[in-house]
């Protein structure tokens, strides 16, 4: 009589007693917000280096750089693309906010508060740069 109790609760325990939710991963911010790189502006480069400093802390402390180099491969891909189907780079500031960011719909992870993707038009990389008002005297 109650040989398939043990079946009819492990199902239970599986499918659970309510609707499942789609999973769904969160919502990260980002941003489409990138400046045009200027040399002579004395601009200081965050290079995306991981420096782990505690290995309690270490994926915290890698997060940031990540994010910077998984935004560069992106916009390098797609810049790679747009040479390959126009035979060469985008001319200007405006020509890669218009034909690789708009056309596209790249929106870049938000970048930790003072600092600022910046784009190089000359190197064609996108660049993270520390904003002036985050810089040290």
């Amino acid at each position: 009589m109650y040989r398939h109790l043990p079946m009819a609760l492990a199902a239970i325990l599986l499918l659970g007693c309510v609707e499942s939710q789609p999973l769904s991963a969160p919502k990260q911010k980002s941003t489409d917000k990138i400046g045009e790189f200027d040399p002579n502006a004395d601009a200081e480069v965050v290079k995306p280096a991981v420096k782990i400093t505690n290995p309690i802390t270490a994926p915290l402390e890698a997060y940031q750089p990540m994010v910077q180099q998984l935004a560069s491969l992106g916009i390098e891909h797609a810049v790679n693309l747009f040479n390959a189907s126009e035979g060469r780079y985008p001319d200007s500031y405006d020509e890669f906010m218009t034909r690789i960011i708009q056309e596209n719909s790249i929106h870049l992870p938000a970048l930790s508060p003072g600092l600022e993707y910046q784009y190089d038009v000359e190197n064609h990389k996108l660049l993270v740069i520390k904003a002036a008002e985050a810089k040290s005297p």
